[in-house]
């Protein structure tokens, strides 16, 4: 199983839902294109939150100094990102792509990161509680489906909020998978305790 985690936008919690789904089925996990703190990146908060011993972390496609949008911090590294050297990696594992920020953060002139999304990935949205997030998130899955791709579940981020979560449930018909509270921290013991309320969940989709 292949997972393609995006988000309703930028800081929604999409690295910790990906290190969540990581230790639940002791996957794989790809980030294609990393922009900005290389030395602390999302490839390496995965490997230090996970404590299952199967996991391979794969190389970014693209590693840029900038933390900006990708084609801006492209440009300022002086490259071009290239679609076609985005290249997925092989393995018999299940494997986790975490995009970077929402579907339509740009790439380049003309791509964006919806354009990453093959029709064998599972996609599962990150959807953290704000004003205007009910918005975003409507707006996500509707661009998401006018591609011609599925959603396949959904991840609420942040303290409960029953009346939006319920809304946008009945709503757009997807797949609820869990929701991840404001922690004081997460650690390996924490993600692995997500790990375990969202197997089953992530093993159905």
């Amino acid at each position: 199983m292949k997972l393609f985690v995006t988000g309703i936008s930028t800081d929604v919690g999409k690295t910790i839902t990906s290190a969540i789904i990581v230790e639940a089925l002791e996957a794989d996990y790809w980030k294609p294109v990393q922009a900005g703190d290389l030395k602390n990146s999302d490839s390496h908060k995965i490997k230090s939150k996970n404590s299952n011993t199967k996991t391979k972390i794969f190389d970014n496609s693209y590693k840029l100094n900038t933390p900006a949008s990708p084609h801006l911090a492209a440009e300022i590294d002086g490259i071009t990102i290239d679609l076609k050297q985005i290249k997925e990696p092989k393995t018999d594992n299940h494997l986790v792509i975490e995009g970077a920020g929402g579907i339509f953060v740009p790439l380049n002139e003309k791509d964006t990161i919806i354009d990453l999304i093959q029709p064998d990935y599972k996609i599962v949205v990150v959807s953290r509680h704000y004003l205007g997030s009910i918005n975003h998130t409507l707006l996500t899955v509707e661009a998401i489906k006018n591609r011609g791709f599925d959603v396949h579940g959904i991840i609420f981020s942040g303290s409960e909020n029953k009346s939006t979560e319920s809304l946008i449930l009945n709503k757009t018909g997807i797949k609820f998978i869990g929701r991840i509270d404001e922690e004081p921290y997460f650690d390996q013991n924490v993600i692995k305790e997500y790990a375990d309320l969202f197997r089953d969940n992530l093993l159905a989709l």
